[in-house]
């Protein structure tokens, strides 16, 4: 299966059997790296990564990954480029793609990272966006396959706030199928583009996506509970606001009691403990989120290995 070349906007953008590729190229890569064995694939290769956002996880994947698989990773931050100083994105693309195999980017604007990517002859790869986070979710998918061996009749609930990860969650769940309910306060639901996409991926399999507004219904005989921050970055000054929202979506035993006994709970993080996720949940025994931490690194290597 030849994808090399594309761009990794979103998971809409591939078909059930790509995605269940990436899953299958980044399972037997993290069985060599565990085995000891290294990789050479992408000797020769850079990737230029362009970070408008900080982070902690998606730099250091995509960093080690590149090594990792014999390529080299250059960082760009906001202050490395001349965007700040007046120079368009399409001339920034132009000259990127002159240099390097790839560019990753991490941006405040999903029309920024187009904008890079229709004047790039390279493949332009979403790090993170105002809208989506594909990376993470693709992570995300290959932790689930671990702890479950399948997809089938999984029931994944995400609560919280209707952000990028969750938008991502949607399309990448109902594109393979998976039963997915988001628990959300009201107005702060995923968008209704990405609600209506993932409703009619779902068609498709006769799979369920439900958009609740009480926490207690989302979780209820979930397989799999999942939360991301209440406050994302760019959204400091709504913090007073949200944090009179949605302390009754925070993830807790309390909340987890509505699940299957042997759920398990993700997290993209960083996490704000005490807020949206409680110590007693994240390090307790129903927890992966260090072994989906773990797997942003072997989804990346797929990302990378199969677009490059």
């Amino acid at each position: 299966m030849d994808i090399r070349g594309q761009d990794f906007f979103t998971l809409q953008d591939f078909s059930f059997e790509e995605i269940h590729y990436m899953l299958d190229i980044a399972s037997d890569l993290k069985k060599m790296y565990l085995r000891g064995e290294s990789s050479e694939i992408l000797n020769g290769k850079t990737l230029a990564m362009i970070f408008e956002k900080s982070s902690t996880r998606t730099r250091v994947s995509f960093e080690v990954a590149m090594r990792q698989l014999g390529g080299y990773a250059l960082f760009l931050g906001a202050k490395d480029l001349q965007l700040g100083r007046g120079e368009t994105i399409p001339d920034t693309a132009r000259t990127l793609a002159r240099y390097v195999d790839g560019i990753m980017a991490r941006v405040y604007s999903h029309e920024d990272l187009l904008d890079l990517a229709d004047f790039s002859q390279v493949p332009v790869i979403n790090g993170l966006s105002d809208l989506f986070h594909p990376c993470q979710i693709l992570a995300d998918l290959l932790t689930i396959k671990e702890k479950r061996k399948n997809f089938e009749n999984l029931k994944i609930s995400y609560v919280g706030d209707g952000n990028n990860v969750c938008n991502s969650l949607l399309i990448g769940c109902s594109k393979l199928g998976i039963n997915i309910s988001v628990g959300c306060p009201e107005n702060y639901e995923p968008l209704e583009d990405v609600i209506d996409l993932a409703k009619d991926n779902a068609r498709i399999f006769d799979s369920e996506v439900q958009i609740v507004h009480d926490p207690q219904d989302a979780v209820l005989d979930a397989d799999v509970v999942y939360t991301d921050t209440f406050i994302s970055m760019g959204q400091e000054a709504e913090a007073e606001e949200r944090m009179e929202v949605f302390p009754p979506f925070q993830v807790n035993q309390e909340l987890l009691n509505n699940a299957l006994i042997n759920v398990i709970v993700m997290h993209c993080l960083p996490a704000h403990r005490g807020q949206e996720i409680t110590d007693e949940v994240i390090d307790g025994p129903n927890s992966v989120v260090w072994d989906q931490a773990e797997n942003r690194l072997h989804a990346q290597k797929a990302i990378l290995t199969l677009l490059l």
